[in-house]
């Protein structure tokens, strides 16, 4: 990655000045040399304005205070002090004190070879070796399919979970399936299906006012009837009632979600039932081993969380008077089962907006087990709004009051379904089109991206039909690649590894589908003037196939990130 090639020049600079007798910057040079990870900390950005340059560091405003030097003059110190380099034209100070890097085309020509030698690997990185971390996201509750509301953090989560792991991180995507006693929306969810089942059996019953009113609750009421038959006619109508028959059909529900995200392309490494924490006694022991650190403590015949010293609004209820669990008591054991048994360095929580009110509460309840705060991460996804005809979506006649991902997915397909939800940042609100996301046509970004990957297939089939031989890359001479548009191509390519490293680190899979599209856009420009297969310059034709080479798998690796498939044809 050219920008770190730049840091360590930086570094080098200000080691050689540091190690100078005579400099009166020595010391706190010196200790800030030596400091963690200061040469990360270096920031290298691009110039909006070319004529600064094409890379340029404000390193020397950041270092005059530390200093006590005037900015522009310690600037100008570090050019004298770095070391001669083969992709520097000339390095220049300006303004108040940025320092402006002008590099030579030859840079480019290296970052395409480092992408052609391993193209699997281009874009990654070691950054975050020897760290564990787990994103947990989806998580709907085991009631239904998952459907348009709860959909949008699945793509997010899947991209996200690849970005960290493109940078070196190990891994883990995890589902956590509500499953426990004590979940609400399990109760009226099985109170909805035994109303659904002895209304099947034409036995008069009341249904929940608050029940579950979609048709997939009548099939598995259906479902029931068809392998029991009336056995289950004289369940009491009551909470252990709905458990019951909530326990009939969990396993068909939790199958359903699982055919729900393998439609999104999402394969997640554990499904964590909370049940597995109530089997166990989890919940329970870690209850009493906040009793007894004082971390917990009874009142009016409840157990309660100190959660207002860890932050919280007030303190919080563990066990309830009847002597059941609430939900903060299960994420508390659920948590150490995170962090103290698996031993995750950082957990990301993607959530819905409706879970934006219990983040500060499980913040607190996380402090109080000794989770330090930078180990947990809680993004929340805001709404998503289908629009047809410029419209908002109307509901689903099959389902009466949901519009599940799957039908989604049979009208548009995986590939724009997941690029439409990744398009824009999760934290604003998404306008989901799906007029444009069923066109065929260059107006679709996704059609767009994917185009351009299937014409550079063209060109390569092209080039074996007219007898190319495509030589190996050290026979090609890169440096014929001059023209302006293969100079921005180049660039382009050049972007991508920083652009994985600061989407991973800033979770912004977002900025995938954009750079994809910025890609595209420069490979059509770069099509449209260089002649590629030229039989009248050999030696730039070759170059050129690199190139086109080169760019394919930058959108390839993109692609992959984003869980999108790379066509050869259109």
């Amino acid at each position: 990655m050219i920008q770190e090639q730049l840091r360590q020049l930086i570094h080098e600079a200000l080691t050689k000045m540091s190690s100078d007798n005579g400099s009166d910057v020595s010391a706190p040079l010196t200790a800030t040399k030596i400091a963690g990870d200061f040469p990360r900390s270096i920031e290298i950005e691009t110039p909006n304005n070319p004529e600064h340059g094409d890379f340029s560091t404000n390193i020397a405003l950041v270092l005059s205070g530390l200093l006590d030097a005037p900015p522009r003059q310690l600037a100008e110190r570090i050019v004298a002090n770095i070391p001669p380099n083969d992709i520097i034209e000339r390095v220049e100070v300006a303004g108040p004190g940025f320092i402006n890097f002008y590099l030579l085309p030859l840079w480019l020509h290296k970052v395409l070879e480092q992408c052609l030698t391993k193209p699997d690997r281009y874009g990654c990185s070691d950054y975050g070796t020897g760290q564990k971390v787990q994103v947990e996201f989806v998580s709907a509750n085991p009631v239904g399919p998952i459907h348009i509301g709860n959909a949008r953090g699945g793509p997010f989560g899947d991209a996200l979970a690849n970005l960290l792991a493109t940078i070196g991180y190990e891994v883990q995507r995890e589902y956590y399936v509500n499953d426990g006693p004590e979940n609400t929306q399990l109760k009226i969810f099985g109170a909805s299906v035994q109303a659904r089942y002895l209304q099947e059996l034409g036995i008069e019953t009341e249904f929940p006012a608050d029940g579950y009113q979609a048709d997939y609750v009548v099939d598995l009421a259906q479902r029931i009837v068809k392998q029991d038959g009336d056995a289950h006619a004289d369940v009491p109508a009551d909470e252990s009632g709905a458990l019951h028959f909530f326990s009939l059909v969990e396993e068909w529900m939790v199958e359903g979600l699982h055919e729900d995200c393998a439609a999104m392309g999402i394969e997640f490494d554990r499904w964590f039932r909370e049940t597995e924490l109530y089997e166990q006694d989890q919940v329970r022991q870690q209850v009493n081993g906040l009793l007894q650190s004082g971390t917990a403590y009874e009142k009016d015949d409840a157990v309660w969380l100190r959660a207002a010293e860890f932050g919280d609004e007030e303190d919080r209820v563990l066990i309830r008077r009847s002597g059941s669990p609430t939900y903060i008591a299960s994420d508390l054991a659920y948590a150490v089962d995170k962090f103290i048994k698996r031993e995750f360095d950082k957990v990301i929580y993607v959530w819905g907006p409706d879970h934006a009110g219990y983040v500060a509460r499980l913040q607190a309840a996380l402090a109080a087990i000794g989770v330090k705060k930078d180990q947990s991460e809680f993004i929340i996804y805001q709404t998503v709004r289908f629009l047809e005809g410029g419209e908002p979506l109307a509901l689903s006649k099959r389902q009466g009051n949901i519009i599940t991902i799957r039908e989604i997915i049979d009208d548009i397909g995986r590939d724009a379904t997941r690029f439409f939800f990744l398009m824009r940042s999760v934290d604003a609100h998404l306008d989901f089109d799906l007029d444009l996301a069923r066109q065929q046509s260059q107006e679709n970004p996704v059609y767009y991206v994917q185009y351009a990957h299937a014409r550079i297939c063209s060109i390569q089939r092209e080039a074996a039909k007219r007898g190319f031989e495509v030589l190996p890359l050290q026979q090609v001479d890169l440096s014929l690649l001059t023209h302006p548009d293969e100079l921005t191509l180049l660039r382009k390519i050049a972007d991508y590894p920083q652009l994985i490293q600061q989407a991973a680190l800033d979770r912004a899979p977002h900025r995938l589908p954009h750079f994809a599209g910025e890609l595209a856009q420069t490979f059509h420009q770069f099509y449209s003037t260089c002649r590629v297969l030229d039989p009248d310059q050999p030696a730039l034709s070759q170059a050129r196939l690199k190139l086109v080479q080169g760019t394919q798998m930058v959108l390839q690796n993109l692609l992959g990130l984003l869980g999108i498939t790379a066509p050869e044809q259109m």
